[in-house]
């Protein structure tokens, strides 16, 4: 068959013989499935891994993040507005040192 040829030949040894075009491709498509988690860790990575950028700012850092933060939301992956203000707060520079004692010593949320 012309079609399993062309096929890498780690792949062929896995799937059984076929007749028939859609069936080979079933049997392809039954191998090879996709899953919803690996979008979800790969933003989870590149959102722990995310430390701020001299060159962007702040606010494009903290836009970044929480644009990272919708994209898990849309994967049914949350987390709460309180963790991601700490947790941003967390990635900052020494030099807002400052503003982070000004933020845990404040009554009010700043969040939204």
């Amino acid at each position: 068959m012309f079609l399993k040829t062309n096929i890498s030949a780690s792949i062929r040894s896995s799937i059984d013989q076929h007749e028939k075009v859609k069936d080979l491709s079933n049997a392809i498509d039954d191998q090879f499935f996709t899953f919803d988690k690996a979008p979800a860790s790969t933003l989870i990575m590149q959102f722990s891994s995310l430390k701020l950028q001299g060159i962007r700012g702040v606010r494009d850092h903290i836009m970044r993040m929480r644009d990272i933060v919708a994209q898990l939301k849309a994967l049914e992956v949350t987390m709460s507005d309180s963790f991601l203000v700490h947790y941003i707060l967390c990635t900052l520079y020494l030099q807002y040192a400052h503003f982070k004692i000004y933020y845990n010593t404040h009554k009010d949320k700043m969040v939204n």
